[in-house]
């Protein structure tokens, strides 16, 4: 098509501006702006993005609206964290292929404003077991090569492939008999799942009879509002006394809504009361918005807590997360974590993984003093925050991606640096390139979710995949 063509037929771009209210609205106004200035600097035309879309009902009438622009390219701008329930029905609804723009913030050591990152990981997850891919693009509006980078995802680019499984590794004897003695702790562990998944979290979803017969391992399910209740139980002579444990280990704790302290705490008691009597290997707990808007305090401190004890625990339900969790820990003899991967700086070769308080004690910086805090949208306790300590660490997810089980693998170095977020955080350097990472992510349709320990444990995870039967994806 000839320039003047171009212009007196400009591509047909329908966008939905994406966001939640619990997170920095303010700043995501912001970038909608610039994105839209952005967009109209190429030339094409444009239907949706007037405003920030925060709720189904205002999604469903801007969606409607793009579907009938009859866009030449659906473009999601994920301002902020979000689910992907509405990404995924767009793409089924909107008969053209879709993108999604996600825009980095400065790692000042605050509140996470944004977490657009991760909303994008999400939706690209939930949009490759719906058989639908995507491009991406992850810049801010204004950084020096994004219009080139906007031109070309535009254009229909920016939408890297599923790599084939592999991996590079040399794997040991001892590594073998290694992965042979932890599948056999698997096949005698008992997960416990409190409450189900939120809704558009595809990333934490589970089949239990897959979960059996490939790893021999239960889940036992277990209703939230039970757990709330079994909390309201703990005698305050109990919880007092977490609480002393608590001050003596974490600064900062006299400063917090002393009633919502107490909620928290005994939390970590009923907890770890029904890991217990239960016999659990580990834990998948609902732990927002519940924990928060019905109970009263958070569930992060006692998870964290729980984890320093060997007892891994998993967020947002997550079962396949908190098996892959409890395989780190029983390779590396010590807590493993499971975190979001938040922030990619391709040219510092940086990123940051960070969950909002959930690290056992034993991961943080002996430079920097633990403190407790609150949570950063909840404004509730308990949490811990600190940056993480230096040293190599290993990656791997148990991962559904494409519809099919595969252990990912991955090493990095984490960095001495200042937390970038609030909460627990740590700056790592992948051994891969960091942008490179970023495209296996997006292009394999990766959980937003990965489990880490310190040491290279990577032989021990290939042996345990293959005494599994499972495929090992490298990504990094």
């Amino acid at each position: 098509m000839s320039e003047r063509s171009a212009a007196a037929n400009p591509q047909r771009i329908g966008v939905l501006a994406l966001g939640r209210p619990t997170f920095d609205v303010e700043l995501a106004e912001s970038l909608r702006v610039q994105a839209l200035a952005a967009l109209a600097a190429t030339g094409v035309r444009v239907a949706g993005g007037e405003r920030l879309l925060f709720d189904t009902t205002a999604a469903e009438t801007a969606l409607a609206e793009v579907r009938a622009f009859a866009p030449d390219l659906l473009l999601v701008l994920q301002l902020t964290f979000t689910d992907a329930s509405m990404t995924v029905r767009a793409a089924r609804e909107v008969e053209a292929p879709l993108a999604i723009w996600a825009m980095p913030e400065p790692r000042l050591g605050a509140r996470l404003r944004l977490n657009g990152l991760c909303g994008l990981n999400l939706a690209a997850h939930a949009l490759g077991r719906a058989g639908k891919d995507c491009g991406y693009l992850y810049a801010a509006p204004d950084a020096h090569a994004t219009p080139g980078a906007l031109r070309e995802l535009l254009a229909g680019g920016r939408r890297p492939a599923a790599q084939p499984p592999g991996h590079s590794l040399q794997v040991s004897a001892a590594a073998r008999a290694e992965g042979e003695r932890v599948a056999r702790r698997l096949a005698g562990a008992r997960i416990g799942v409190v409450g189900e998944h939120p809704a558009g979290f595809d990333t934490c979803s589970y089949d239990p009879f897959a979960v059996r017969e490939v790893f021999g391992t239960e889940v036992a399910r277990f209703d939230l509002q039970g757990v709330f209740a079994r909390a309201r139980e703990v005698p305050a002579a109990r919880v007092a006394q977490t609480r002393e444990a608590v001050t003596a280990a974490l600064e900062g704790v006299d400063e917090l809504d002393p009633v919502a302290l107490d909620k928290s705490l005994a939390l970590h008691g009923a907890l770890s009361d029904l890991q217990r009597e239960q016999n659990l290997s580990g834990l998948a707990v609902r732990c927002w918005p519940e924990t928060f808007t019905e109970y009263g305090g958070a569930a992060c401190g006692p998870m964290a807590m729980l984890n320093e004890q060997r007892v891994p625990c998993a967020c947002e339900a997550d079962v396949l997360g908190n098996l892959t969790t409890l395989a780190l820990q029983e390779i590396a003899g010590a807590p493993a974590l499971m975190a979001d991967l938040v922030d990619v700086d391709a040219e510092a070769g940086t990123a940051v993984v960070w969950h909002c308080g959930l690290a056992p004690l034993s991961m943080a910086d002996p430079e920097v003093a633990p403190a407790a805090t609150i949570h950063s949208n909840r404004k509730l306790p308990l949490l811990h925050e600190f940056a993480l300590k230096p040293g190599r660490i290993t990656l791997a997810r148990v991962s559904q991606s494409h519809n099919r089980l595969k252990l990912v693998i991955g090493g990095a170095q984490m960095l001495r640096a200042p937390a970038a977020f609030s909460g627990t955080s740590g700056v790592l350097r992948f051994d891969a390139p960091a942008a490179q990472v970023l495209e296996s992510v997006i292009g394999n349709a990766l959980e937003h979710h990965y489990s880490f320990a310190y040491g290279d444990h990577r032989e021990a995870l290939v042996a345990l995949a293959d005494r599994l039967g499972l495929p090992v994806l490298q990504f990094a």
